[in-house]
């Protein structure tokens, strides 16, 4: 079977939550094998923006935050919701400076990922902020209670070895822009 035939084709679709903080769409689906899923349910998003920053003198600022759905308090890269008609780049940029207090002179797309490819249409876009240089104060959402922490590049491998750094998409992310950085990526480009 050659890809284009692995493709469902999708024979209703209606959107069943719109809310700021969550859009779910419902699809009827027939499957290439003749089958039919009456309800297969999709979280529609714009994507969102992951920012790995570093500064002039080797260290990148981590966010602190409580995150509602696991009901914890995590430590991550910076990142933030692509709002509408607002471009990756822009998004990044924006949540750096908003999250951190923390802006760049350029930011750099390192790579992108899907983020739950069976169950959303989400797409991580990951950035590398080189020079970031503090701006001034955060400028957080209402929702928003962020402490940043200053970690020196070479210990962010520990962060994540002993699980202090835990949310997967940051994972991922902080293991590409290190791979990167030391030059062993062939895709993406390497950083230089």
């Amino acid at each position: 079977m050659n890809e284009g035939e692995r493709h469902w084709r999708i024979t209703d679709s209606e959107v069943v939550i719109d809310t700021p903080w969550l859009r779910l769409r419902r699809d009827r689906v027939d499957l290439p094998s003749g089958r039919t899923i009456e309800e297969y349910y999709v979280r529609e998003s714009r994507g969102f923006a992951v920012i790995f920053a570093l500064t002039p003198s080797g260290e990148v600022p981590l966010v602190r935050q409580y995150k509602h759905g696991v009901r914890e308090v995590v430590l991550e890269l910076p990142a933030g919701m692509i709002d509408a008609g607002e471009s990756a780049l822009a998004a990044a940029a924006r949540e750096l400076r908003e999250e951190t207090g923390y802006v760049a002179p350029q930011l750099e797309h390192v790579s992108t990922f899907l983020t739950d490819p069976t169950h959303s249409d989400s797409r991580m876009y990951l950035f590398l902020a080189r020079d970031a240089m503090p701006s001034g104060r955060q400028d957080l959402d209402p929702t928003e209670e962020i402490d940043v922490e200053l970690v020196p590049l070479d210990a962010l491998a520990t962060l994540l070895d002993d699980g202090s750094i835990n949310v997967s998409h940051h994972v991922a992310a902080i293991h590409t822009v290190l791979v990167a950085l030391r030059g062993e990526h062939t895709h993406p480009p390497r950083i230089r």
